[in-house]
């Protein structure tokens, strides 16, 4: 591994090694081309990593670089849900789990979350429950399933099958803690953080959190310096006293997230066929780039290409005939990945995306990375200018079905909603989120001002003067819609579902807390820089 030889700090040569970066070339780039100062001068000042040669695949992902596609359907839509329609969509390029989160990863989160806020101690008691997923999402009041309830998440029969039972909140704290993990890791990797402080050390307000590392590094792990070392291997150099790792030195990788609805359709309809824009024309149906749910390969001709429901009462074929063996879910990479090396686009289990679901998706608002969903906030500063980090007093926020979900966990920056001092006279966002931007709900109808389209029920749950859980059922029949802003889409087929859903472009939704036994997720990562990939290499986090 070749470091660019101008570099003068140990600093920078240990940041560099530890994520295998290599050479830009640049026989200039310790030199400003603003100031003509020495940027990484040994006496100190300025330090940046300019050797850095592009975001590299993380583990257990792919790269998929960007384009533009057909987003939608081009064929008849024989459902009749007009929700659909084609429109062009640009992507930035970005990393997609090659499989869906299983049961073996997801336990590895619980297991953390156990260890590290044990629900033995009141205080946070509620964290490990908030992560738990509804194992009873298996119960059918007319079939007997009760052994999947009792086994599906954690027998290791099932360590591979994906997930399910996990709310789209839930997938979204997995995301945030497995972002926080790989940092971790970077920086033990990199000298900046002690050896096993990720296991050994770490417990209640002294978990690793990078928001924190990166804004008030004195106050990671709860500002425990025998855990956040000053300086590389606790060894800095001459002019460095104190100095901790920054953005600037591309330690840190990007954040996981659930993939936004425009991505995973991109990542899922592969063929270049499917990605020219043309609505006049038909496109393969499938992410295999076929009309056909079998394969007509020579050696494997007729066997199925997903998962999913081929008719009433038959979820997998007829025993010692072609099956898709997959009665419920099947393990992941049980059948033949995609264009990109992606597996189970379709079929096994549907999947979360981030979007909140409105019926319309129009370029003419946006046509690069479409998203719906954008809520802004803030970090919570103190009065005397330092951030707020959560410490014991964690908070709780009641869903609508009755459960807590925390805030913000112990060690993390506490946030809060952006105001109108960040707002004002801007022209690109406005307000706190922008979730019902241009989504048609403000128009009236005839003779009924003030109508809203999205009027869904309002159930809900809270805590009464005393303590109590109140449940509240909304059985109002003025309700229209059962949409509202915390539907959110779902996208692919299920081992549950008929052909159909297999298509990419198809849309549903669930609301967002709520659990299925058909619905999963997968993670994916904005490529920052370059939009071609280094697909060679392997990030060690």
């Amino acid at each position: 591994m070749k470091i660019n030889k101008i570099m003068t700090l140990q600093l920078i040569a240990v940041i560099a090694a530890s994520i295998g970066l290599t050479s830009c070339g640049n026989s200039n780039a310790s030199t400003s081309s603003a100031t003509g100062w020495n940027i990484n001068d040994k006496k100190g000042g300025f330090q940046y990593n300019t050797s850095y040669d592009g975001t590299e695949v993380p583990y257990g992902m792919v790269a998929i670089e960007g384009g533009t596609f057909t987003m939608g359907r081009v064929q008849d839509d024989v459902m009749g849900d007009w929700n659909n329609s084609a429109t062009q969509q640009y992507v930035q390029s970005f990393f997609m789990d090659e499989t869906e989160v299983t049961n073996l990863m997801y336990t590895e989160y619980l297991s953390w979350t156990k260890a590290v806020y044990p629900p033995s101690e009141a205080r946070y008691r509620e964290i490990y429950a908030a992560a738990l997923p509804d194992t009873l999402v298996w119960r059918n009041q007319l079939g007997f399933t009760e052994t999947l309830t009792n086994t599906y998440l954690r027998h290791p029969a099932y360590a591979n099958y994906p997930v399910v039972g996990v709310t789209w909140v839930q997938a979204n704290d997995f995301s945030k803690w497995r972002t926080d993990r790989v940092n971790e890791l970077n920086l033990e990797r990199a000298g900046y953080i002690a050896k096993n402080a990720k296991t050994d050390k770490a417990y209640g307000e002294q978990s690793f959190s990078t928001s924190t590392y990166l804004n008030v590094p004195t106050k990671a792990y709860a500002g425990n310096d025998s855990i956040v070392l000053k300086g590389v291997k606790n060894r800095a150099q001459a002019g460095q006293k104190g100095v901790y790792a920054k953005m600037e030195y591309g330690v840190f990788s990007a954040e996981f997230r659930l993939p936004t609805e425009a991505e995973w359709e991109y990542a899922a309809s592969v063929r270049k066929s499917d990605r020219v824009y043309n609505n006049q024309q038909g496109r393969n149906k499938y992410p295999w780039g076929s009309d056909d749910v079998r394969t007509n390969s020579r050696k494997s001709k007729g066997d199925y290409l997903a998962n999913f429901k081929q008719g009433r009462g038959d979820y997998g074929g007829i025993a010692g005939w072609s099956t898709d063996a997959g009665e419920i879910t099947t393990s992941v990479k049980s059948f033949p990945a995609n264009d990109w090396g992606l597996y189970d686009m379709a079929g096994n289990v549907a999947e979360w995306v981030a979007d909140v679901y409105r019926p319309a998706i129009s370029s003419e608002v946006n046509d690069m990375n479409y998203f719906r969903g954008n809520v802004y906030n803030k970090s919570v500063i103190n009065p005397d200018g330092t951030v707020q980090v959560v410490s014991t007093n964690v908070e709780y926020d009641t869903l609508p079905n009755g459960k807590l979900r925390p805030r913000a966990l112990p060690g993390e920056i506490r946030k809060e909603a952006v105001g109108t001092e960040d707002t004002f006279l801007r022209r690109n966002f406005q307000g706190t989120n922008s979730i019902a931007y241009k989504d048609g709900d403000n128009l009236e109808k005839a003779g009924q001002p003030n109508t809203k389209m999205y009027n869904a029920p309002q159930n809900g749950a809270a805590y009464d003067s005393e303590g109590n859980l109140t449940y509240t059922l909304d059985d109002s029949s003025t309700r229209t819609s059962l949409i509202n802003n915390n539907s959110r889409v779902i996208k692919g087929g299920s081992w549950k579902d008929r052909a159909y859903w297999l298509d990419p472009a198809t849309r549903r939704f669930i609301d967002q807390y709520q659990a299925s036994d058909f619905v999963g997720f997968r993670n994916a990562m904005t490529k920052v820089g370059n939009t071609k990939s280094n697909a060679k290499k392997k990030a060690r986090g």
